[in-house]
């Protein structure tokens, strides 16, 4: 009575030193670091690089313990935090936007271990750290598209109905339309009469200007919240794809205010990559070269991407922007060449369809729409050097190619550049396009020192707690307290390995969740320990140990499954911080119940199991 099994042991065993193997990374130091990458997509770090940086760093005197390539970017590791900020600002000031670094923590983990797949518990942006981006959605931005369709959608109208106009332009985030006569200029005030009136209400402001036959249109209030709200929200909806295609656990991306979207990645690994995608605004616009029978005011001169000197001429009037692709993917062409595999939706492809059928034989350009940032260091009123950004919209060829045959929905676009620049695109375009440019409002990495009174005071709360009730359970129950104990501390380890091996992120929240659970694990062995003390009444020590941990295992059972279920609950409907906390609650509740039960009960049949006792006190 009373004995585990061989295998039972050794399953206890396997278990407990799994737990330690992926807990025992997280007592190794992360040492502060910077990354540094070439701001141009497809751009690989070289030696080069690596040599102008070392150079930098030793003429200005600043300190660093290591520099070295690796995947595709520079690191740079210091021995103090201090050290990693001053030579981000050196480094900053010097190169500007010929690079983007990065602040982050690079973890000491032995070889041996990262070969087992063992890395440090990631932690929040409340307690280590991470990437925050502040984003501004440029709404005037988002207008002037609305209205470049609409300016071509009501050009087209005007055509077919036969409303003779002079002149049609955008003026200060409006719509001029200039008629050759009385008849055309009322058939189109008429015109924009009836479509005016739209679900939610009134979506045109008519100014009237009869002496110059010109009507002026612009969105009321109505219609231009509805742009902003689908410009952010669509953002939102982009960004959140983007983030999911950096493999990041926990992020936050919430709106912020009307105009503003918040996104923080805790834990993230590699912030030049997040900084280089999240806050990439490209899109891909599909136009027809301009012919010798398109009009001046109809088309525009771009330059091909890879080659500043040739350049074409290509219609304003949009076949089909980037928001249509559902799906990209890489992939090379019968000369081994890099190209973007594209699929579009519906409506995208039926777009695409009328363009190329009737257009066979001209040519179809891909244009690359990219927001792109400059940096000058510049002297303020204090006569202190600052880095001042300044935004603006670049637009480039990157394909131009003669329509053989009708597109549909899928399709093959070439010239992209190498592998990396291929997938990069590609990324953007299934990640989803931005409805509007963004700029970045504040843009920071989040060092430890700012959570490191949050983590001494959650580890402080999660020692304090596990030290009381160690004293408690020693106190009152003895050797069966003592076993409790080991068991409880068995409980932390495993919580800790489970969370490295899976990748989780520990919150402050999810703190609070440990030491509710270590609060749990105890009460587990407090209710089989008073279930023996009742069945000592009756029975033998052995026999009471036995119906003890067999008779309270129902009770633990059922109150831990039920919160459990409310742990799940709080994950699928929560998120952030609060799934942080459920996170670490169910693993908790999990490994608490193996270790009150099994490893408890181990200890316990290995000190009384299959002996003849007279007396138990307990």
């Amino acid at each position: 009575m009373n004995k585990f099994s061989i295998s039972q042991y050794l399953i206890i065993l396997f278990v407990v030193v799994l737990g330690f193997t992926y807990a025992l990374p997280n007592l190794y130091p992360t040492q502060p670091s910077i990354q540094v990458a070439y701001t141009e997509s497809g751009k690989s770090a070289d030696q080069l690089l690596m040599n102008e940086l070392t150079n930098i760093l030793e003429n200005t005197g600043s300190e660093y313990d290591e520099i070295f390539l690796r995947d595709n970017k520079i690191v740079i590791k210091f021995s103090t935090l201090d050290q990693q900020l001053n030579s981000k600002t050196v480094l900053q000031n010097k190169l500007l936007d010929k690079v983007i670094i990065a602040l982050n923590l690079e973890p000491s983990t032995p070889d041996w271990l990262k070969d087992l797949g063992g890395k440090p518990v990631k932690l929040g942006l409340d307690l280590s750290g991470g990437v925050h981006f502040l984003l501004e959605v440029d709404i005037d931005t988002a207008k002037q598209g609305r209205l470049e369709l609409l300016l071509d959608t009501y050009r087209k109208t005007f055509k077919e109905d036969r409303i003779k106009f002079s002149d049609s332009s955008i003026k200060d985030l409006a719509l001029h339309f200039t008629f050759r006569d009385q008849e055309s200029y009322n058939a189109a005030l008429k015109k924009y009469r009836n479509d005016s009136p739209g679900l939610t209400g009134l979506q045109y402001i008519i100014t009237e200007r009869p002496s110059s036959k010109t009507l002026v249109l612009e969105y009321s209030d109505i219609a231009l919240k509805e742009i902003r709200d689908y410009a952010v929200g669509q953002n939102l909806t982009t960004l959140r794809n983007r983030v999911n295609e950096l493999g990041v656990s926990e992020p936050i991306v919430q709106r912020q205010g009307a105009t503003r979207i918040v996104v923080q990645l805790p834990g993230v690994q590699d912030p030049t990559a997040a900084k280089k995608i999240i806050g990439k605004t490209a899109n891909l616009e599909f136009r027809l070269e301009a012919n010798s029978r398109t009009s001046p005011l109809r088309k525009e001169e771009f330059n091909f991407k890879d080659n500043d000197y040739a350049t074409a001429f290509l219609e304003k009037a949009v076949v089909v922007s980037g928001d249509r692709v559902t799906n990209a993917n890489t992939g090379f062409d019968e000369s081994g060449f890099s190209q973007v595999n594209i699929s579009l939706d519906m409506q995208g492809g039926r777009a695409m369809q009328k363009a190329t059928s009737g257009n066979i034989g001209r040519k179809l350009a891909v244009l690359f729409v990219e927001q792109k940032s400059k940096s000058e260091l510049v002297t303020d009123e204090n006569g202190n050097n600052v880095i001042e950004q300044t935004t603006y919209i670049e637009k480039n060829i990157i394909s131009l190619a003669t329509i053989q045959a009708s597109l549909g929905t899928s399709f093959r676009i070439t010239g992209v550049g190498n592998p990396q620049e291929a997938s990069e695109l590609a990324l953007l375009l299934r990640a989803g396009a931005l409805a509007a440019p963004m700029k970045f409002v504040e843009e920071r990495t989040v060092g430890p020192s700012l959570g490191k009174e949050n983590i001494e005071l959650g580890m402080r709360s999660i020692m304090i707690g596990f030290t009381l009730v160690v004293i408690f359970m020693t106190l009152y129950y003895r050797v069966f307290g003592i076993a409790a104990n080991v068991s409880l501390f068995l409980n932390l380890v495993l919580i800790t390995g489970i969370m490295s091996l899976l990748g989780a992120t520990l919150t402050l929240p999810g703190i609070a969740g440990i030491v509710l659970t270590v609060g749990m694990a105890v009460d587990a062995n407090v209710l089989i320990f008073a279930r023996i003390r009742e069945e000592l009444k009756e029975k033998d020590p052995q026999s009471a140990i036995h119906d003890g941990f067999s008779r309270a295992f129902v009770t633990i059972f059922d109150a831990n499954v039920t919160t459990l279920i409310a742990a799940l609950i709080l994950y699928i409907i929560g998120t952030g911080p609060v799934k942080g906390f459920a996170i670490t609650l169910s693993i908790g509740i999990i490994t608490s119940m193996f270790t009150a039960i099994m490893c408890t009960r181990a200890m316990v049949n290995l000190i009384y199991g299959n002996k003849n006792i007279k007396e138990l006190k307990i």
